[in-house]
């Protein structure tokens, strides 16, 4: 008879092999490209190793229990174990989902799932121990780990002075999602806006834990990133690995239950310091536990008393073999995709500040060409640029639809111009990418013209008295953002600077005749700086022109100087011509007698 793995793994008489095949497949089918390692291999490299006790938690202890394995035979109506083990208190699957929420505020493109919250809630503390939660989600005992001085465990002496862990010698984890105290001092959240910050609150603790798997620009939707956030909490790779089955797990359905109705953990990964009867990989009849401190439930066929040896039914050719029928999962839908092809993706070309016309869209295929629904796909922004998808995200995931497809949301260019890549890749395999040339121009007009027609007029030596202001458009709209130039040119034929005429000044006051940088505003218009003249009359001209083409040329005239009204200095022509010089009055001739 196949044995049915539709329950948690507990204790039992099972030979090594099945156990270690049930792990194996585990980690296969919910955690690829995920390698078990001993536990003294922590990390996945030295480069992302962080010095000792800093991590999260302190590499302490954890639960090792893993989530049900999908059940070759129907489940009891109730749903049996495996529905119990989908079921999250109330408070605490909140807790987790307003986490994630308002992560997606702070840390957009971080992209951390809430099913991710619970699954380190789960080996951490079971959920603050079944959701053994008040109404504001705090604990109602502390939740502490062992002592932290170094007898099995890395030697952390105190921190906060036993301030969050009653300890004044050395540092214990805190809390449903246990943070040692260092940690929390810089990485503690305010989640349920209290005003304080409790490692013993799930509100609190589980925005804290989404914070700090986000450090270092973090994109979880990256599985290198999620590999190394989740290694950053607890530098084992065990560790990563039953995190990585929960998760899965968790993405795979849910429901709620009450508080103090979860399912309690009962394996923990210093079970084997606890209890040192129980040998890791060791078999009995007492039961078998694996690398991972859990037990799977001896079968049918195995001989009582054979010290876990297959019986009869054990022989080769039975169904009760490790990997034969039965036991072997059904592929994943990503395990499922041979390549990744392009679905009419298009020209992604868009002027800074305004969204794509084009979208990426790939199609996941199987090896007979067949569409693969339900795959995870990832498109991500690479490159020097500050184009975004909706929402401000970096990188998105989108599932396939049934045909297989995936549409990646509407690109928004960024105020950089330039070009830069979109890659669009399949979540859990190594298959490779397609890259796709994006283009950010800059923003333009086609038309350009002055919003008066008042002329412009200045007496050499003075300032005119408006400035010049114009109005860019685009096809009939205001062009925002447009960047433009102005040059005061030499004749209409020559765009080249003058050398005389009206001028701009710069900050120092000193005369320029090109101005560059400039930009029109929100409703496309620009105004420019004050004009000034020397003393050099005539008619100039002021060239404005636009990137994308538009052109304005502006007349300026400067006249000569006004006669000078000042009685100290005599005008330029006061002595009138010789011929009409007054003569003397004539003197009446005195009447005779």
């Amino acid at each position: 008879m196949a044995p049915v793995f539709g329950r948690r793994l507990r204790r039992g008489a099972v030979t090594s092999a099945v156990a270690a095949a049930a792990v194996a497949a585990l980690a296969a089918s919910q955690a690829p490209g995920v390698t078990d390692v001993p536990r003294g291999d922590r990390t996945a490299g030295a480069a992302d190793t962080p010095p000792p006790g800093d991590s999260a938690t302190g590499d302490s202890p954890y639960y090792t229990d893993l989530p049900p394995l999908k059940s070759p035979t129907p489940l009891p109506p109730n749903g049996g174990d495996k529905e119990a083990e989908a079921g999250l208190p109330a408070t605490v699957l909140d807790a987790y989902k307003k986490a994630e929420t308002a992560l997606a505020d702070a840390k957009p493109g971080c992209n951390v799932p809430w099913e991710l919250l619970a699954a380190i809630g789960k080996v951490e503390s079971g959920h603050a121990r079944g959701g053994r939660v008040d109404a504001n989600g705090t604990t109602l005992k502390p939740i502490l780990g062992p002592v932290l001085n170094g007898n099995g465990f890395a030697k952390i002496t105190d921190t906060d002075r036993g301030a969050f862990d009653g300890d004044t010698t050395h540092d214990r984890a805190v809390g449903p999602m246990q943070f040692i105290p260092s940690t929390w001092a810089t990485s503690g959240q305010d989640g349920n806006n209290d005003g304080k910050k409790d490692p013993n609150n799930i509100y609190d603790a589980a925005l804290a834990a989404g914070h700090y798997l986000c450090a270092n620009d973090r994109d979880l939707a990256d599985e290198d990133d999620l590999h190394k956030a989740i290694l950053s909490y607890n530098r084992s790779t065990e560790y990563l690995n039953t995190v990585l089955s929960w998760l899965e797990y968790y993405r795979n359905g849910t429901h709620e239950v009450p508080d103090g109705k979860g399912v309690l953990p009962d394996d923990r990964s210093d079970d084997r310091t606890r209890n040192p009867g129980l040998t890791p990989g060791g078999s009995g009849d007492n039961g078998n536990r694996d690398m991972t401190g859990t037990y799977e439930p001896p079968r049918n066929n195995d001989k009582p008393g054979n010290g876990g040896k297959p019986g009869n039914g054990g022989r080769p050719g039975n169904d009760d073999k490790p990997g034969s029928g039965d036991d072997k999962p059904a592929p994943t839908p990503a395990q499922q995709v041979a390549r990744l092809k392009d679905a009419g993706t298009g020209t992604l070309a868009a002027t800074a500040g305004d969204a794509f016309a084009g979208r990426v869209q790939v199609r996941t295929e199987s090896k007979s060409g067949s569409g693969v629904a339900k795959v995870k796909v990832k498109f991500r922004v690479v490159g020097d640029t500050d184009a975004r998808f909706e929402g401000g995200a970096r990188s998105v995931v989108v599932t396939t639809t049934a045909a297989g497809r995936a549409t990646a949301p509407v690109l928004e260019a960024g105020e950089k111009t330039g070009q830069f890549t979109v890659r669009a890749t399949v979540v859990g395999r190594k298959l490779t990418g397609l890259d796709y040339a994006a283009k950010v121009t800059a923003r333009q007009a086609d038309a350009l013209a002055r919003t008066s027609d008042k002329p412009l007029v200045c007496e050499a030596g003075k300032e005119f008295a408006d400035q010049v202001e114009v109005k860019a458009t685009y096809k009939g709209r205001a062009a925002a953002g447009v960047a433009t130039t102005a040059t005061l040119i030499k004749s209409a034929t020559d765009a080249s600077p003058n050398d005389k005429g009206p001028y701009f000044k710069d900050a120092s006051g000193n005369p320029v005749r090109v101005l560059k940088g400039l930009k029109t505003d929100a409703n496309g218009l620009l105004k420019l700086p004050k004009l000034y003249s020397d003393d050099a009359a005539g008619t100039y001209l002021l060239r404005v022109v636009t990137v994308g083409g538009a052109t304005v040329t502006v007349e300026l005239k400067v006249t000569a100087p006004a006669t000078s009204t000042d009685p100290a200095t005599p005008p330029a022509s006061t002595t009138p011509p010789a011929s009409t010089t007054p003569t003397a009055p004539t003197t009446p001739a005195t009447p005779t007698a």
